[in-house]
């Protein structure tokens, strides 16, 4: 008899040495891949919230699949938040410590068994260790009765300007966008012409803008080397001019010989004789391809200066010439139309949605 005790706890030892090693070997093979889930309360009264804590560690290497929850863990136990999955690097970033929190919470009154987490890493299968709950019901005392209280009256908050501020500044604005777009749509339905008014400057007195251009004239030194013909026409059209605004007559039109015949009527001769060797030279050039000195081109730039000074009118030097203001009147056009019609669309829009809020403000504020 004691011969075979002895040999069953041999052969017992035997048993439990190889099963030893045999979860030692399975420790060395896993040890890669630790789960482990923490509850921070074992026990909850309804309606209050506890968190778990899931961390996994493994290999930088691996990949990661955490449990997805919608609702509920289980029957009972609600799943109210799950946080951003929290990752530290350990041994130079050789291995990884993720951890993820989940916020629970449960209305029934109960021992909930909750079962162990299952991960996936690099698509095999880890499962956490099983955890506990307790949730407990609001203790009521029913032996003294007069403690309850039923349920209180509506109290009545008083209304404050914070309230109306709102409504009265939005009553105020769509007010004013009534205003706008009633009188947008008066001046559409009536097409009033657009009035405009222009203020025209006073001109330069004739022998001043004379002498504005003949400065031009002389400032364009290539003009006159280059081209003769140009440098003339334009200098005896400013004289033309000059003639028109300052004399009456119509230069423009008239050929030298008549402008000549003209100012003799109103100067002698011998005051515009110089002149009339400007008109002369110009002629030649225009009509028999002069070509004349440039001693001779100064010379009849500054004769037409000296006629233009010996003649001239100086304005009183009291009067002050005021800006002339011409009145337009337009009709107003298609485009316009459209501008007007899109701008009284706007604001009926606009309108609708200030009327909304202050209507929804009022409901919600009674």
């Amino acid at each position: 008899m004691n011969m075979k005790v002895l040999h069953i706890t041999k052969g017992a030892c035997k048993f439990f040495a190889i099963l030893t090693l045999a979860l030692s070997s399975y420790t060395v093979s896993a040890q890669h891949v630790t789960v482990n889930a923490s509850i921070d309360s074992l026990q909850l009264l309804i309606g209050e919230q506890a968190k778990i804590k899931l961390e996994v560690s493994m290999d930088a290497k691996q990949r990661l699949q955490l449990p997805l929850f919608q609702d509920t863990i289980i029957k009972g136990v609600e799943v109210v938040d799950v946080a951003k999955p929290d990752t530290q690097y350990l041994n130079d970033k050789k291995r990884m410590l993720i951890s993820q929190q989940y916020t629970i919470t449960s209305f029934d009154s109960a021992l909930y068994y909750l079962p162990p987490m299952e991960v996936l890493v690099d698509g095999q299968k880890y499962m956490s260790k099983a955890l506990a709950l307790k949730v407990y019901s609001i203790p009521v005392d029913t032996l003294h009765p007069e403690k309850f209280f039923g349920p209180k009256d509506i109290r009545k908050i008083p209304i404050t300007w914070e309230d109306l501020s709102t409504i009265v500044y939005l009553s105020i604005l769509l007010f004013a966008f009534g205003a706008l777009g009633f009188y947008l749509y008066k001046r559409y339905k009536d097409n009033k012409p657009i009035i405009k008014r222009i203020k025209i400057e006073p001109k330069l007195p004739p022998h001043q803008e004379a002498l504005k251009k003949i400065e031009e004239i002389k400032a364009d030194k290539n003009l006159r080397i280059s081209d003769p013909k140009a440098y003339y026409t334009e200098l005896t059209d400013v004289l033309r001019t000059y003639m028109e605004k300052r004399f009456g007559f119509n230069a423009m039109e008239m050929t030298s010989g008549e402008i000549i015949d003209m100012l003799s009527r109103e100067k002698d001769k011998e005051s515009i004789k110089d002149l009339v060797e400007l008109f002369h030279t110009a002629d030649l050039v225009k009509f028999a391809k002069h070509s004349p000195l440039m001693n001779e081109n100064d010379m009849n730039l500054v004769n037409a200066v000296e006629f233009i000074n010996d003649t001239k009118i100086e304005p009183d030097p009291n009067e002050k010439p005021q800006p002339t203001e011409i009145t337009i009147e337009e009709k107003r056009s298609k485009i316009g139309r459209i501008i007007l019609m899109s701008c009284i669309g706007a604001l009926i829009i606009a309108g609708i949605i200030i009327l909304y809020i202050i209507v929804r403000d009022i409901y919600y504020l009674w």
